[in-house]
C-alpha cells in the first residue's frame, strides 16, 4: 500500500509518498480503507519535534511514528473474526488517538477504537476534518462544564478547533464572542457566533467585557491579562498550551478565583458519536479551507505552517 513516510524530524520536506506493507489483521480488529485524512497542528509539532520534549515520546534521534495522521474517513474492507460491532461495507470516521498512521491507503483499528459511522449527510473530505477541532473541542467544554447562557469567549475562532469549538458552544447554549482577523469575521459570524471581535482593530482585554469562559484555542493570549476579563470563579481553557503556559495557569488557578483548563485531550468512540449527533442535527458543519492529494502532502503540511488556514486541511487518499 501507499503511504506518507517520515523518517526523520524537519521540514515538511521530510515526508515522502512510500510503497509499504499493508498492515494484518487481528481477531479484535477491523481493516480500514482510508479515503481521507487532514493535516493538523499536531502533525506538523510532532514532524518537526517542536518543542524538543515531542522526542521522549516519539523517539529521540528519529520519529518512531514513521506514519503520521490522526483523523480519517473511510470504508471497513475486513474484519477480525471476533469483531461485532462494525460490518464489511461499513463507512467509518474518527480519530487514531496516540496512535497516528491515517497518511496510509489502510490502517487496522480495535473494534473498540475511536470511531463512529459516518453521517450520511458527508463526503468522506467532509467527514474526515470533524474529528481533530470537534474532539478537542468538546473536550475541553466538557471539562470546563459550559452551561446554557453563560459568556464564551473564543480565540482563534477560525483554525481548526476554534471553528469547531464556536459551533459546539452554541450548541451547548452558550452565549458566543469570537476573536478573529478580518478577512475571517463573515466566516466565524456564519458558524453562528453572536458577536465577532477583529483582533486587529480591538483588544477584548480593553472592552470591560466579562466572560465566564475565555478559550484559547491557539496559544496567543497573555494569561495574567486575559484573566481580568472572566468573572468571579471564571474559567480559562488553554487548549493548546505548551509547558510554560500550564505553570502560568496553574499559578493562575492557585492564587486567584479562577481555573485553568488545560492538559491532554481524551477522546472516545462516545466522543465521535456526540459530534455525529451534532452533525446530522445541523449543530456542526466541517470548515475546509484547501484539499490536497496525497501526493500533495509536503505542499499541505506547509501551508498549514503558514498559520493562515481557515478550518481544516484535508487530503484525499484514497475516493474508488
Amino acid at each position: 500500500m501507499k503511504a506518507v513516510v517520515n523518517t526523520k524530524y524537519g521540514a515538511p520536506s521530510v515526508l515522502s509518498l512510500k510503497e509499504i506493507e499493508k498492515p494484518s489483521l487481528k481477531k479484535d480488529e477491523i481493516l480500514v480503507k482510508i479515503m481521507a485524512t487532514a493535516v493538523n497542528s499536531g502533525d506538523c509539532r510532532i514532524r518537526r519535534a517542536d518543542p524538543f520534549a515531542v522526542r521522549f515520546f516519539f523517539g529521540l534521534t528519529k520519529p518512531r511514528t514513521k506514519i503520521l495522521g490522526g483523523v480519517l474517513s473511510g470504508e471497513v474492507v475486513e474484519i477480525g473474526s471476533n469483531v461485532k460491532l462494525y460490518n464489511v461495507g461499513d463507512k467509518v470516521f474518527g480519530s487514531t488517538d496516540m496512535n497516528f498512521g491515517a497518511y496510509a491507503e489502510y490502517k487496522t483499528f480495535p473494534e473498540t477504537g475511536t470511531l463512529a459511522l459516518k453521517p450520511d449527510s458527508l463526503s468522506h473530505v467532509q467527514a474526515a476534518v470533524i474529528p481533530f477541532g470537534g474532539a478537542t473541542a468538546l473536550h475541553f467544554i466538557k471539562k470546563a462544564e459550559i452551561k446554557s447562557g453563560q459568556k464564551v469567549l473564543i480565540v482563534g475562532a477560525s483554525g481548526a478547533v476554534g471553528t469547531a469549538a464556536v459551533q459546539i458552544a452554541k450548541a451547548f447554549g452558550a452565549i458566543v464572542t469570537a476573536v478573529c482577523s478580518t478577512s475571517n469575521l463573515e466566516l466565524v459570524r456564519s458558524l453562528g457566533a453572536d458577536k465577532v471581535i477583529d483582533y486587529t482593530k480591538e483588544d477584548f482585554t480593553k472592552n470591560n467585557e466579562k466572560y465566564d469562559v475565555i478559550f484559547d484555542t491557539v496559544n496567543s493570549i497573555q494569561i495574567p491579562k486575559s484573566a481580568k476579563s472572566l468573572n468571579i470563579n471564571g474559567k480559562m481553557i488553554l487548549s493548546a498550551a505548551g509547558l510554560t503556559e500550564m505553570i502560568k495557569g496553574l499559578w493562575l488557578t492557585m492564587t486567584t478565583d479562577k481555573k485553568v483548563v488545560t492538559g491532554v485531550t481524551k477522546q472516545s468512540a462516545a466522543d465521535i458519536n456526540y459530534l455525529k449527533g451534532l452533525v446530522e442535527s445541523g449543530k456542526l458543519k466541517p470548515v475546509i479551507d484547501r484539499t490536497y492529494t496525497m501526493n500533495e502532502m509536503v505542499a499541505a503540511h506547509s501551508y498549514v505552517e503558514t498559520g493562515r488556514k481557515k478550518g481544516n486541511v484535508a487530503i484525499t487518499i484514497s475516493l474508488n
